[in-house]
């Protein structure tokens, strides 16, 4: 049997010559290839017809970090505060997520892509967590210590499928956003927290597997637990099951 195809999303930026690219960290791919994937790159600017065409090819769908979901895919909240918007990857990644959803894909969520899912499905983002919740702790710390080292602890709940994913009702985790989950989405159950109270995990209960985590598992596949969330990720989309 051939290993699953997973796409993954990405981002655009300028290259240092100063034209557009597309790109993703290397380390997406290695986690996906490790755990037995063929990784593909889902590029951005695509139509309608010419996404559902690569969707179709796709056993699974990963939805990346990079910069913020605009507020007004969720209602129009304060724009001030969110950073490296880009319109068109919103809408590529709404409109991937509701095919996915359609076709009952696996997907996993990864920091940004834990706050799209939750947009796309009816929730809602603080644009900025220590501007608009007084009592949240940082969660940025990108530049300020290596990415592959934990920044806080998170709790898991009992019995949850994250739990079971991780082997664990609490693990250290590396953070490097701003944003958070406000009003979660309808339908989703919140499954791990940080230590203010801030959503780190969620799961679509009864779906073949869709989670999500605030935090970055593909710079920590070291750890077991977030290396076991990319083998269940990858399990699910050669079974069908939940892992």
């Amino acid at each position: 049997m051939p290993a699953p195809l997973i796409g993954i999303t990405c981002s655009r930026d300028n290259s240092s010559f100063g034209y557009p690219v597309l790109d993703i960290p290397e380390v997406y791919i290695q986690a996906l290839l490790t755990a037995g994937a063929n990784p593909v790159i889902i590029p951005l600017g695509l139509p309608q017809d010419r996404l559902q065409a690569v969707f179709s090819r796709l056993d699974g769908v990963l939805f990346s970090g990079g910069g913020d979901v605009d507020p007004d895919a969720y209602g129009g909240g304060d724009r001030s505060l969110a950073t490296y918007i880009d319109p068109d990857r919103d809408r590529v990644e709404l409109q991937l997520l509701q095919h996915t959803l359609a076709d009952q894909k696996p997907f996993l969520g990864i920091c940004r892509g834990l706050q799209l899912i939750n947009v796309g499905l009816g929730g809602t983002l603080y644009e900025d967590l220590l501007a608009q919740r007084p009592d949240t702790q940082r969660h940025q710390f990108s530049g300020m210590q290596p990415r592959q080292e934990p920044a806080h602890w998170v709790e898991v709940t009992p019995g949850s499928r994250m739990a079971h994913v991780l082997g664990a009702t609490s693990t250290g985790v590396n953070s490097f956003h701003h944003q958070g989950v406000r009003q979660l989405a309808p339908g989703l159950l919140a499954s791990a927290f940080g230590p203010d109270g801030v959503i780190e995990a969620f799961e679509l209960p009864g779906y073949p597997f869709g989670l999500a985590v605030q935090w970055h598992p593909e710079w920590m596949v070291g750890d077991p637990g977030m290396a076991g969330l990319f083998r269940a990720f990858v399990q699910a989309v050669e079974t069908g099951s939940g892992g």
